[in-house]
């Protein structure tokens, strides 16, 4: 059986890229031996559910999660070479197995030429080549949006998206008024959270929609701005901060409209998850992402980026149409299963596994 190896920062954090990693793990592990090589450990267990055939090997013990900024810069760096090369040293004299990169951790900066060089990129292409671009033998992207610059920088590049990891038979009733965001709050607030405390104090202005709540779901070192620039605003009692939770299909069902407000995403797994519910969705039209998902005006609307007046007007509009939001969440239902199926999804991945 050929094996497939996956490299990560963290197995145990509670991010997207984590998930998807899980996901994917789980899914190659029907027809490959595979292994998972985290660099880090922060916590006891993996965040998210992981098939007992799937092995995990953790490099480091390190948790650099309180560490001063200067020192974890210098230790992740420190680490990230160091343990690049144990595992370069590792698969030397291995054959026939595939090394995929997850995220920017793993460097192989000397490879085996009987082995497959795989590096996923989850987020926006960077303004230029980046030198580790070489590295691999396969670079994979979520979205075609950004193809042609991609293919400037490497000779192999595959579009191969996400993909929804079960097809749940539930449905929300979308008569809740309930408005759910989820995502990790990272200190550079790639999410987008501040901003959506800005949207919500505007829809909380009309006396129309003072009986909805805003749901939020993460866990991170911005959390604690988030709840300061809540209570700042006074919106304390229809904002609702919730800790992640691997459950996270209750907070679904609960919910009518999902809403990102997220700078930048490679792909944006929380938009094809609740349309898998038949919740409509609004977002900021950035890169890549968004648009890949929602159909403008057909599963949902899509925001010039920036625009927090605009997001408010058009979450106006669904918050009081409950039949609007039947519509687009049946047609957003039906894109994703026809476009991020797991069948559909696997058998691009194992195409390009093969030996």
């Amino acid at each position: 059986m050929e094996k497939i190896n996956i490299f990560l920062k963290d197995i145990t954090e509670s991010g997207g890229g984590e998930r998807v990693c899980i996901n994917l793990a789980n899914a190659f592990s029907k027809k490959y031996e595979v292994e998972i090589f985290s660099f880090y450990k922060s916590f006891e267990q993996p965040a998210y559910e992981l098939y007992k055939n799937i092995k995990i090997s953790y490099l480091s013990n390190q948790n650099f999660y309180h560490a001063n900024k200067i020192k974890k810069i210098f230790l992740k760096t420190f680490y990230r070479y160091f343990l690049s090369l144990l595992i370069i040293l590792k698969f030397k004299n291995a054959k026939n197995e595939i090394l995929l990169a997850n995220d920017g951790y793993f460097l192989p900066f000397f490879k085996n030429k009987k082995l497959k060089y795989f590096r996923i990129w989850h987020i926006k292409a960077p303004k230029k080549k980046k030198k580790i671009f070489d590295y691999f033998d396969t670079l994979i992207i979520l979205s075609a949006k950004e193809l042609d610059k991609w293919q400037e920088w490497h000779k192999n590049i595959q579009v191969i998206p996400n993909f929804l990891p079960f097809a749940s038979s539930k449905t929300s009733n979308l008569s809740q008024k309930v408005v759910l965001s989820a995502g990790r709050m990272d200190k550079g607030d790639q999410k987008g959270f501040l901003r959506l405390i800005d949207i919500w104090e505007i829809i909380q202005k009309d006396e129309n929609f003072k009986e909805w709540k805003l749901h939020i779901i993460g866990d991170g070192l911005l959390k604690e701005e988030i709840l300061h620039k809540i209570q700042a605003k006074k919106l304390e009692h229809s904002i609702i901060l919730l800790p992640f939770n691997k459950n996270i299909e209750k907070e679904y069902l609960k919910a009518s409209i999902y809403v990102m407000t997220s700078h930048f995403e490679g792909f944006g797994m929380v938009l094809a998850e609740s349309a898998s519910y038949t919740i409509p969705s609004i977002a900021f039209d950035i890169n890549t992402g968004p648009s890949d998902i929602i159909d403008n005006k057909k599963s949902g609307f899509l925001i010039e980026d920036g625009n927090l007046q605009e997001f408010a007007n058009k979450l106006k509009i669904l918050m009081q149409d409950e039949s609007l939001r039947e519509k687009f969440g049946k047609n957003a239902k039906e894109k994703v299963q026809k476009e991020f199926s797991k069948e559909v999804i696997m058998k691009k991945w194992n195409k390009i596994a093969s030996f």
